[in-house]
Formats: C-alpha cells, structure tokens, sequence
C-alpha cells in the first residue's frame, strides 16, 4: 500500500524528537518518514499495520520501526484516541553524527538499523531497560537527552529478545489522492468487517469499477482485498481468543465469518495455528500455571 511522506516536527536546537502524548498518540493515515521510530505504548489496544504485517497492540508493547518503513496504528473500534498513551522517539540514523556510525566501537549500530527496517518487536530484558530510560528522557535536557538516546542504542544493539514484524522491506512514495483513497478503504474495511463486504461496495468507496479496483489494490499492497480483510478478521479474532470471553463458534461469526470451517482454515492459513493453541499459547505466556 502506498503510504504517505510525513513531516516529523523537530524542534529547532534539538537533534531528534520525543514526546509523551496522553489522548492524541495515535494518527490514521498509513505513512513513511526518514527517522527511525522508537514507539513504547504506555496505555491503548487496537490494530497496527507495519509493513505487510497486521497484529493486534495492546498496552506495554515496545516497537522500533526503521528508516521509511510505512505504518500505522488504529485503537480498537469503540474507542478513541483518549484512551491512548505513548512515548515516541523519532531520530534520524545520523542525528548522533555520522562519524559514530563509522567508529569501530559501534559497529552494532549500523546493524540495528538494517534489522529495524523491517520493524523490531522489542520484548525481555531490553524492553525492561529501555522503558525507564524512554520516561527519563522526556524531561532531558542538553547532554542528558544525548545520553539517554545512546543508551537505548546500546540496549537496543545488544539486545537478542527481538522480534522481526514485516515479512519485507517495501517503500513507496504517494500522491495526496492516492493516500486519501486507500485510507478510505481502510477506514470502510475496519468499520465493516464484521458484515459481508462486496467488491462491489469497497470498489465504490475508491470510486472504481470492480476489475480496475482489484487491479490496483493489488498493485498497492502486493496483496488481494479478500486476503486483506481476512487478516482484519483474523487480527480481531485473535483479540476475542486473548481476551477469552466469547466461544470460538461466536467469535467466528463476531468476526465477520459465515461458517466456522471457513473461519478455522483462514485462522490456521494466517496464524499457522488453531484457534485453540493460540488461545493455549497465549495463557501460557500470561499465566503458565493455568494450563
């Protein structure tokens, strides 16, 4: 999907941004920058896209997203942004100096920013580092704020608790239409995923004849519109498992499904588990002596 250029204020004698936002965290139009983005959810729940990727957040995850790599996120639907609660730090791969990348001692760095390019999932002991460091360079000043960026670069470059979200690198560059377009269609998708979407009714939000839309759509996001609403399906079937209060009949049909054969082999074919190992696998995580 072609995502738009965004502009990242930085405040003038400043060399990267930070900011603590309570209540506006979150934007929703899919978008690219130069800076890499450290991103440490305090408070929110929703769907992010990444890349190719689609997943659920929710409060405490902790993201590094490299150079140009498109994304978004959107709390979950009922909600607004004033239950959101983020730190964010936007940093240019440069904005220590170009002569760091290239001193032997930091030699992990230039690495770090490869990796990131396809999106880090941060998780163990470098989130629990990272976190207190994040808060404490809010407030900052001068060297501080210099100090705290590259000792999160230093955790972050040793760290082996990581997780590679986007299955590929990809850029593009978009016109102010476009970018209007497609985020309509995201915005329709996520509003109606539940009910049954025609090609018909998505192709008319882009102002498209069927086959043009089907096309082009493909052409964005390397992907078909039907693969496409089912990952939305699937990323809010995986909430409903998580949160373990509906039965998973009732969270096929809840997710837009119109039988649960279906639902069980697209869950299986995007998660490569069933409903019931993810279920299984993710109350070991959160309570391992339940199971």
């Amino acid at each position: 999907m072609k995502p738009h250029f965004h502009k990242v204020p930085i405040a003038s004698r400043t060399s990267f941004s930070i900011r603590h936002d309570k209540g506006s965290g979150f934007g929703t139009v899919w978008h690219y920058h130069p800076e890499l983005e450290l991103h440490y959810l305090i408070k929110g729940t929703g769907v992010r896209f990444i890349g190719d990727n689609i997943s659920n957040f929710s409060d405490g995850e902790l993201i590094l997203l490299g150079e140009n790599l498109p994304h978004t996120w959107r709390v979950e639907e009922g909600t607004s942004n004033s239950s959101v609660e983020v730190i964010i730090i936007h940093f240019l791969p440069n904005c220590l100096g170009s002569e760091l990348l290239l001193l032997p001692e930091a030699y992990q760095i230039p690495k770090l920013y490869e990796k990131a390019k396809r999106g880090l999932l941060i998780k163990g002991k470098a989130r629990e580092g990272i976190i207190p460091l994040m808060q404490a360079a809010v407030n900052a000043q001068n060297l501080d704020r210099l100090i705290a960026l590259l000792s999160i670069l230093k955790i972050l470059a040793e760290a082996s608790d990581m997780e590679t979200i986007a299955s590929a690198h990809a850029f593009y560059k978009s016109n102010d239409s476009e970018t209007l377009r497609l985020n309509k269609i995201y915005a329709y998708t996520l509003s109606n995923y539940r009910s049954d979407i025609s090609l018909h009714d998505v192709a008319s939000i882009a102002n498209l004849g069927i086959t043009s839309f089907c096309r082009y759509f493909k052409l964005m996001t390397k992907k078909t519109y039907n693969d496409f609403l089912v990952e939305i399906r699937i990323s809010q079937a995986c909430r409903f498992l998580i949160e373990d209060k509906l039965a998973t009949e009732v969270i096929c049909f809840e997710c837009g499904f119109n039988n649960v054969s279906n639902f069980y082999r697209h869950f299986k074919k995007v998660t490569d588990m069933t409903p019931l190992e993810y279920k299984r696998k993710y109350l070991y995580k959160t309570a391992p002596e339940l199971i």
